[in-house]
């Protein structure tokens, strides 16, 4: 937390700064400085200059790096060994897949998706875009047809499914129909020895090759009057239908149960996906290619270049400085900053020729 001193102005802070050094120098005014005790005077003087200026510097710094070229200090290969040997080489960590799920668990299930619809996520001109897109592409809307009414699998459906309903009324029908239905499942015994076939099995054959047949109508009939423009509106009204629905609806489709939350399976699919993606040499060729092709983009940009155009510029490292003033004051005024700084001064007046021209006493 800032302390009315750190407030100050640099200005402000120079000149207590100053102030301190003299009260300092009033002090010690008549006696003989020790290496020691004009070490110490230069720990103090160094921190208590480098508060004060640290606004300043930091911004000075970032003017000094921006205006620096970029391919001065930054190879591609550079940026292939910290993409492959950093990033891609290291699985995600435990921390950070919880970190992952638990925000998912918190955005996907807050209460304010209560109240906003899903209009707000997707805009209607987004929708009609993508629907004149679909609709546009004759050979990808023929598949997508094909794929929901001509596969085979779809008919095999549709034949089990008429089956159990015929075979289920048919049984449901004769239990009910008395002396009549026992008749009937006599004659259905005698149906299947004289024919050698079992009718269950005829009836599925029967059905399987008539709704094969008709599917294979409905498929051309759909492709044939189903036009561009009567697909784009399909999915436009599908659209209308649903925008209005609250965000939280798509919590319906979800599981967020102790051992069963479709969060955990959506985050541990993803994480099985990506480790085997990130060890294999189709995404390394994959990156590889992409960092060649930004490198070769920004090779001649200086690095505030480069930061503009993640809106990284003075303003933002202006306020960004003020931001981490506290914790740039408290580095300063750590006792290891201070053990290095006053390791490097006695390191100078140690030199045999410094303490031999000062004429310093070390005691």
């Amino acid at each position: 937390m800032q302390t009315s001193k750190d407030n100050q102005t640099p200005s402000a802070q120079a000149s207590d700064t100053h102030a301190s050094v003299a009260d300092t120098n009033a002090s010690a005014s008549g006696k003989r400085f020790t290496v020691d005790s004009l070490v110490n005077a230069q720990v103090t003087f160094m921190q208590q200059w480098l508060r004060s200026q640290a606004g300043s510097l930091s911004i000075e710094a970032w003017q000094w790096l921006g205006a620096q070229p970029m391919n001065k200090y930054l190879s591609t290969d550079d940026l292939q060994h910290l993409v492959n040997d950093w990033l891609l080489s290291q699985p995600m960590s435990e921390v950070m897949r919880t970190d992952i799920r638990d925000i998912l668990q918190t955005v996907i299930y807050h209460p304010v998706n209560d109240n906003v619809p899903l209009s707000e996520l997707v805009d209607d001109t987004q929708i009609e875009t993508l629907a004149n897109y679909v609709g546009s592409h004759d050979e990808q809307r023929n598949v997508l047809i094909h794929t929901l009414v001509g596969n085979e699998t779809f008919a095999d459906l549709l034949t089990q499914t008429l089956y159990h309903a015929i075979n289920d009324f048919m049984e449901t029908t004769l239990d009910k129909a008395g002396g009549v239905g026992k008749l009937m499942k006599l004659g259905r015994s005698s149906f299947e020895k004289a024919t050698n076939r079992n009718l269950d099995e005829k009836l599925q054959t029967y059905l399987h090759r008539n709704i094969k047949d008709l599917t294979r109508r409905a498929e051309a009939n759909a492709q044939e009057h189903l036009s561009n423009e009567e697909v784009a509106r399909l999915l436009v009204t599908g659209w209308a239908r649903i925008k209005e629905l609250p965000v939280s609806h798509l919590q319906t489709y979800l599981r967020d149960e102790p051992g069963n939350s479709s969060i955990d399976h959506i985050e541990a699919s993803i994480q099985q996906s990506y480790n085997r993606l990130r060890l294999s040499p189709y995404l390394h060729s994959l990156v590889a290619a992409s960092i060649d092709t930004w490198y070769a983009n920004h090779q001649d940009d200086t690095i505030a270049t480069v930061a503009a155009s993640l809106y990284v510029d003075e303003s933002a490292m202006a306020q960004l400085s003020t931001a981490i003033l506290p914790l740039i004051h408290d580095a300063l005024d750590s006792p290891w900053f201070t053990a290095h700084i006053r390791e490097m001064l006695q390191a100078f007046y140690e030199q045999p020729t410094i303490r031999e021209g000062l004429a310093l006493s070390s005691h």
